[in-house]
């Protein structure tokens, strides 16, 4: 089980990617801090670093290091429009929580049955 971007995600990165570089990856990343611990990060790369898992979903090359894969094992990324405005929403299985904006969690112990709808 590994992370997968929705259609809706992949084309609004498509989208981003016309006004740079067609050759970018996506770099999905999980970093120490936010209001709940641990905080999702996103960033346009074009080197493939030795410790990444390269996964291809919906057109897109996602990059993703060993410990953020571990804390994004089966999360879904999606993009969402609404009247609060648009917003790349993460569901992942391994968070215990989510903080009221959406940006950090908290995982759980078991990886399983978590908050899994954090907005970023």
């Amino acid at each position: 089980m590994s992370v997968v971007l929705t259609e809706a995600a992949a084309q609004k990165v498509h989208g981003l990617m016309e006004s740079d570089n067609a050759q970018l990856n996506l770099r999905v990343f999980v970093s120490g801090g936010g209001c709940s611990g641990f905080q999702y990060g996103f960033t346009f790369d074009e080197e493939i670093k030795e410790n990444d898992t390269v996964i291809e979903s919906n057109g897109v090359r996602l990059l993703v290091d060993q410990m953020s894969l571990d804390l994004l094992k089966g999360a879904e990324i999606d993009y969402q429009t609404s009247i609060q405005g648009e917003s790349f929403v993460i569901r992942n299985p391994n968070a215990a929580s989510s903080c009221g904006c959406g940006k950090s969690f908290t995982p759980s112990d078991t990886g399983a049955a978590g908050c899994s709808n954090a907005g970023y």
